[in-house]
C-alpha cells in the first residue's frame, strides 16, 4: 500500500526521451547549436497548405498568423517561414507544387521536454482554418505522438492481455482463487517497481517506456513463479498427503530454483545499463526492480497464502464445473508420470533424435538467415499510422519539397576564433563539392558545386567564438547514399584544420546506432559470462551452460531474423506497418535481453528438475549403459514435470507479449512479435526437442566438469534438493582421471510400493519415497 501511494503517480517523474547518445558527436553539437545559436536538435515542422497555393492570401494570412504566435510562444527559440524568410531562403520553405509552405520551428526543452512544448504549441496554434490545412510533423511532434499513441495501446493491449491471461490460468490453476493469486502478486510487483523508478528518477533520467516493462514482465514472472510453486505443492501434496511437510518441501526445491531463477533473469536484464542512453538505462533499472519484487513475493508471499487458504486454494474449479455439469463427465483418473504426454513426447524425441533434432535445427536456422542482411536505423515518422499528422509531414516532405529538411547536416566549428571568413567559405566549397549535396549555407554565403551561388542564409552563423553550417542533401535518409555523403563529409579537412562536430538525423542515427552497436560484444560476453557460472553452479557441469547458451542464440536468431523479414523487407505487409528499410537498433537490443532472461528462467526450471532425477535415478556404481540409461529417465521425468508448467507460462505470456501486435507505433509492434515468437519457440521447439535431444546424445557427458572446477561446485554449488554437496568416491575417482561427473552424494531412499488397487478396470500405482 505504501508502494502504491509513492509509486503510481510516477509518471509525472518519467522523461520521453533517452534515444541518443549525450557523449556522442552530435550530442556534442546539438548542445553548442542550442546554446549559442538557438538552433535545437528538436524541431517541429508545420506544413500549411491551401488549394490556391501557398503564396495565395489566404496562406500567407494563415501561415503569418501561426508564425505569429508561435513567436511569441516562450517554448520557441525561433522561427523560419516562407512568408518571413528573405527570398533566397523563402524558395526551399514552398513544395514543389507551390500548395505548400513550411513553417520551421526551433523548440526549447532539450530532448526531454521539446516534445511536451511541440504538443503544446501543436494544441493551441496548427488547426485547420479558413479552408487552410495545418499540419505538426517534425522530430519533436514525432516523439510526442509516439508517446501519446503507446499510452493510449497500452491500455488497449492490456484489455486484450488480462483478461485472455485471466481465462488461461483459470484452465491451468484450476480454481479462480489459485489463478488470482499471481495476478495479485504481479500487481504487488508494479507497484513496488514504480516507487522504485519514481525513487530513482529522483537523481537521473528515468526513460517512460519502463513503466511498459514493468508491468509486462512482472505479470510474466508472477505467474512463472506462482505456477512452478503452486504446480510443486500439489504434486508433493498428493504424494506425502501433509500439507506442511509439502509446502516446505515445495519452497526447498521450487522456492530455490524461484530464487536462482530471479537472480538469473536479473543480471541479464541489468547489462543494459552499460548503453550510454538512459532509455537503455531505464530497462535495467524496471527489470532488476520488477523481478526483485516477483521473487519477494513468490517465496514470502505465495507460501503464506497457501497455508491461509488450505483446501480453499483450490475453491471454485471451474474445470471440474464444466466436466461434471456441463459435460457430465467424472474427474479424471491421476495419471502416472509414465502415461503423461511430455514424458512419452521426451522418450520419441530421444528415440529418434537425429531426424527431429536436425529438422527443427534447420527450421530455426531457416528463419534466422534474414538477421545476417540486418541494417541499423533509428526511428522516424514512419513508425507511426499513416494517418497521424507528423506521418503526412514526413510523407509531404518527402515527396513533395525539393529540399528535405531531414536529411539536412548541420556541422559545427566549436572553435572558430581567429577563422577568417574566407577560410570558413573554402571549407564551405569543399563540402558543397560532395556527391548528393544540393547546397552548403555558410555566414558568408550559400555555396554550389564549390563556387558561391548566393547571400548567406538562415542555417548558418557565428556567436560566441563557434561557427555552424549547414549542409543541404538530396541523398534519401537511411540509405547507402546518405550513408556514403556522412562518410565524405566527414573527410572533409577543417577549415584551418580545426576541428568540427556534425548533427542532423542521420549523424544522431550514426551515433546512436554506434553506441548500441560498439558496447554489444561486450553486453553479449557480460551475459553469457553471468549465465554459464550461475548454471555451472547449478547443475556442476560445463556442457549444460554451454548447451543453454547455444539453444537460447538460436531460438532468438530464429525471433530476429523473422522481424528483419517483416518490418525491414516489408514481407506480409509489413504486419500492417509502413517499413523503412532498417529496424530501431534499441529494440533488438532490448528484446535479446529480455527474451535471453526469460528463456532462462524456462532453462533453469528444466534443468533443476531433469539433475534432481539424475541425482535420484543414477545407480551407486553404474556400468556406461546404465548411466546412459539413468540420464534419459532423468530427462524423461523432469520435461514431464515441467512440461505443462513451462508450457501454459509461456502460452500466458505469449499471449501478454502477442498483444502487442495491436500496437499502432511499428517498433512496439515488432517488439511484441519478437518476444512472442522467441517465447513460444524457446518454450515448444528448444525446451521439449532439442534439449532432450541433446542431452540424449551427450549421456553422462551432460554432467562433465574438468576437475579443476569440481571443487568450485562443492564448496559454492547451488543443490535444489537442497542437500549439501559432498565430495565422494566416484569424484575421487574421476578426479584421478582428470575429469568429473560433478554431482553431490546422492540421498538415502527408502521406496515402498504401494499395492495397486483397482478401479474401473484401471490400476492405481503409488510410490512413497522417505528419507533422504
Amino acid at each position: 500500500m505504501a508502494a502504491a501511494a509513492f509509486g503510481i503517480p510516477v509518471a509525472e517523474s518519467l522523461s520521453s526521451g533517452g534515444f541518443q547518445d549525450p557523449n556522442s558527436e552530435s550530442g556534442r553539437a546539438i548542445q553548442i547549436l542550442t546554446d549559442k545559436f538557438g538552433q535545437s536538435g528538436q524541431q517541429m515542422l508545420i506544413v500549411v497548405t491551401a488549394p490556391d497555393g501557398a503564396n495565395s492570401e489566404q496562406a500567407r494570412r494563415v501561415g503569418t498568423d501561426v508564425v505569429d504566435q508561435v513567436q511569441r510562444s516562450s517554448l520557441a527559440f525561433n522561427v523560419t517561414s516562407p512568408w518571413t524568410a528573405p527570398p533566397q531562403s523563402a524558395a526551399d520553405l514552398i513544395s514543389a507544387d507551390g500548395k505548400s509552405g513550411l513553417i520551421v520551428v526551433n523548440l526549447r526543452g532539450g530532448e526531454n521536454d521539446a516534445q511536451k512544448n511541440a504538443q503544446t504549441l501543436a494544441g493551441e496554434f496548427v488547426h485547420d482554418r479558413d479552408g487552410v490545412a495545418v499540419r505538426a510533423g517534425g522530430a519533436a511532434m514525432q516523439y510526442a505522438q509516439i508517446n501519446n499513441q503507446n499510452r493510449d495501446d497500452l491500455l488497449v493491449t492490456e484489455a486484450i492481455a488480462i483478461p485472455l491471461s485471466f481465462l488461461v490460468l483459470i484452465w491451468v490453476f484450476g480454481g479462480l482463487v489459485a489463478a488470482g493469486l499471481p495476478i495479485a502478486l504481479g500487481a504487488l510487483a508494479v507497484v513496488g517497481s514504480m516507487s522504485v523508478l519514481r525513487l530513482i528518477a529522483c537523481t537521473t533520467e528515468v526513460s517512460i517506456f519502463a513503466l511498459n516493462l514493468s508491468t509486462a514482465l512482472s505479470l510474466a514472472l508472477a505467474i512463472d513463479y506462482t505456477l512452478l510453486i503452486i504446480s510443486r505443492y500439489r504434486d508433493e501434496l498428493a504424494e506425502d498427503g501433509d500439507a506442511d511437510r509439502a509446502l516446505v518441501r515445495t519452497m526447498v526445491t521450487s522456492g530455490r530454483t524461484v530464487v536462482f531463477s530471479a537472480v538469473t533473469v536479473a543480471l541479464s536484464m541489468s547489462a543494459t545499463a552499460l548503453f550510454p542512453m538512459y532509455f537503455l538505462k531505464s530497462f535495467a533499472y524496471a527489470g532488476v526492480a520488477s523481478v526483485a519484487f516477483v521473487a519477494t513475493a513468490s517465496i514470502v508471499v505465495t507460501p503464506a497464502a497457501i497455508v491461509l487458504l488450505g483446501n480453499r486454494l483450490d475453491a471454485v474449479d471451474v474445470r471440474r464445473f464444466l466436466r461434471q455439469v456441463v459435460l457430465r463427465r467424472h474427474d479424471p483418473l491421476r495419471l502416472t508420470v509414465e502415461e503423461h504426454f511430455w514424458y512419452r513426447s521426451s522418450k520419441f524425441v530421444m528415440r529418434r533424435w537425429a531426424p527431429v533434432g536436425f529438422a527443427v535445427m534447420a527450421f530455426l536456422l531457416l528463419l534466422g538467415l534474414p538477421f545476417f542482411s540486418v541494417k541499423w536505423g533509428f526511428p522516424d515518422d514512419r513508425v507511426l499510422p499513416t494517418s497521424v499528422s507528423s506521418h503526412e509531414v514526413g510523407n509531404r516532405l518527402r515527396s513533395g519539397f525539393a529540399h528535405d529538411s531531414a536529411t539536412a547536416v548541420a556541422i559545427v566549428i566549436p572553435d572558430a576564433r581567429n577563422l577568417s571568413m574566407g577560410e570558413i567559405g573554402r571549407y564551405a566549397a569543399d563540402l558543397s563539392r560532395v556527391p548528393d549535396v544540393s547546397a552548403v549555407s555558410a555566414p558568408d554565403g550559400t555555396f554550389v558545386n564549390g563556387h558561391l551561388a548566393g547571400p548567406p542564409a538562415a542555417a548558418a552563423g557565428m556567436a560566441d567564438g563557434s561557427a555552424f553550417l549547414t549542409v543541404s542533401s538530396t541523398a534519401p535518409l537511411f540509405s547507402e547514399a546518405s550513408d556514403l555523403q556522412l562518410k565524405r563529409l566527414h573527410e572533409v579537412a577543417g577549415p584551418a584544420g580545426r576541428s568540427v562536430a556534425m548533427a542532423g538525423v542521420a549523424q544522431v542515427n550514426r551515433d546512436s546506432v554506434d553506441a548500441v552497436t560498439d558496447r554489444l560484444p561486450l553486453v553479449l560476453a557480460l551475459i553469457a559470462a553471468i549465465t554459464f557460472v550461475l548454471l555451472f553452479l547449478l547443475t556442476g557441469s560445463v556442457v549444460l551452460p554451454a548447451k543453454a547458451l547455444a539453444c537460447n542464440v538460436l531460438s532468438l536468431t530464429a525471433a530476429f531474423g523473422a522481424l528483419v523479414w517483416i518490418f525491414q523487407d516489408g514481407h506480409l505487409g509489413a504486419l500492417g506497418t509502413t517499413p523503412s528499410g532498417t529496424l530501431a537498433a534499441n529494440m533488438p537490443v532490448l528484446l535479446f535481453c529480455i527474451a535471453f532472461g526469460l528463456s532462462m528462467d524456462y532453462e533453469v526450471f528444466l534443468i533443476s528438475r531433469i539433475r534432481e532425477h539424475w541425482l535420484a535415478y543414477r545407480p551407486a556404481h553404474p556400468t556406461a549403459t546404465e548411466e546412459h540409461a539413468a540420464n534419459d529417465e532423468a530427462v524423461a521425468h523432469g520435461v514431464a514435470c515441467t512440461g505443462r508448467v513451462i508450457t501454459a507460462a509461456a502460452l500466458v505470456m505469449s499471449m501478454s507479449f502477442a498483444a502487442l501486435i495491436a500496437a499502432h507505433v511499428s517498433f512496439m509492434r515488432m517488439f511484441g512479435l519478437g518476444l512472442t515468437l522467441a517465447v513460444a519457440a524457446d518454450a515448444t521447439l528448444v525446451r521439449m526437442v532439442l534439449v532432450p535431444a541433446f542431452m540424449h546424445v551427450m549421456g553422462r557427458w551432460n554432467w562433465w566438469a574438468p576437475r579443476s572446477l569440481v571443487w568450485l561446485h562443492e564448496k559454492f554449488g547451488i543443490s535444489e534438493a537442497g542437500e549439501a554437496s559432498e565430495a565422494s568416491e566416484a569424484h575421487a575417482k574421476r578426479s584421478e582421471e582428470g575429469s568429473s561427473f560433478a554431482q553431490p552424494l546422492e540421498r538415502q531412499v527408502e521406496v515402498a510400493s504401494v499395492v495397486s488397487t483397482s478401479h474401473n478396470g484401471r490400476p492405481i500405482e503409488a510410490s512413497v519415497t522417505r528419507g533422504g
